[in-house]
């Protein structure tokens, strides 16, 4: 029972680096964003409220040592140029028709599926403000390796350059919950968005180990894309309720 894209909520992804420019997406519920910030000392206070949200049956024996644990990961991820990185957890239970209890929760024993999305700006040496252009030498760039499915997407943003890559590993017996060797089969999809506003471009990352629902996560960041804006959003004007004469 993957979400759909509501409820959801903006996100702002906004570099370190004061020199790269801003963007905005909507994120589906079931994305717990990582504490990636710009020092270190908000990426743990950021943690706290973190594991508090992703583990929140937990308790504090459970959310302290967890905290400064990712808290290092999403630093390591920040040195690594990502700005924003979320891990995605979604029941796969079959929804009960009969409940009629909005906020029905399942068990995790019920079935989980996993996906990891990461936002990355990257400056880009280009010499045309045209997106069409830029995305065409990305799709050039992509489509000479062999192993790589790269199209081209029309978005309301823009134009965009989709690549999927499916791989497959080998797990050794001691990785494994039988002690057997098995293989592993992942999919990602990486979409290359260049900015109409500089020589920028956007690259969304999403990566999963749950290949069963694949069709539904691809979804997912095909949803997410359709809400990507390089302005800030304006909000809607609230109409006042009109009283009765």
């Amino acid at each position: 029972m993957l979400p759909t894209t509501d409820p959801a909520t903006t996100q702002r992804v906004h570099p370190a680096d004061g020199d790269l420019p801003p963007l905005w997406f909507l994120a589906p519920e079931g994305f717990f964003a990582l504490p990636v910030a710009a020092t270190p000392e908000e990426s743990a206070d950021r943690a706290h409220s973190f594991v508090r949200e992703l583990y929140s049956r937990g308790d504090e024996n459970i959310w302290e040592p967890a905290a400064p644990y990712y808290a290092a990961i999403a630093e390591m991820m920040g040195n690594t140029g990502v700005s924003y990185a979320a891990m995605g957890l979604f029941s796969t239970a079959e929804e009960d028709d009969s409940a009629v209890d909005e906020t029905t929760r399942y068990e995790p024993s019920e079935g989980v599926a996993q996906c990891a999305l990461t936002v990355a700006i990257a400056r880009t040496d280009q010499a045309t403000p045209d997106t069409d252009v830029v995305a065409q030498g990305i799709l050039a760039m992509l489509s000479s390796d062999p192993f790589n499915d790269a199209i081209w997407l029309d978005l309301p943003c823009g134009p965009a350059v989709s690549c999927i890559t499916v791989r497959e590993y080998d797990l050794n017996p001691e990785m494994t919950a039988d002690a057997e060797e098995t293989k592993l089969l992942t999919g990602q999809i990486q979409v290359h968005v260049p900015f109409p506003t500089g020589p920028f471009t956007a690259i969304f990352t999403l990566y999963t180990a749950s290949m069963d629902h694949w069709a539904q996560i691809y979804g997912l960041m095909t949803a997410i894309l359709q809400t990507l804006s390089f302005a800030e959003p304006v909000d809607e004007p609230v109409e006042e309720p009109v009283g009765k004469g």
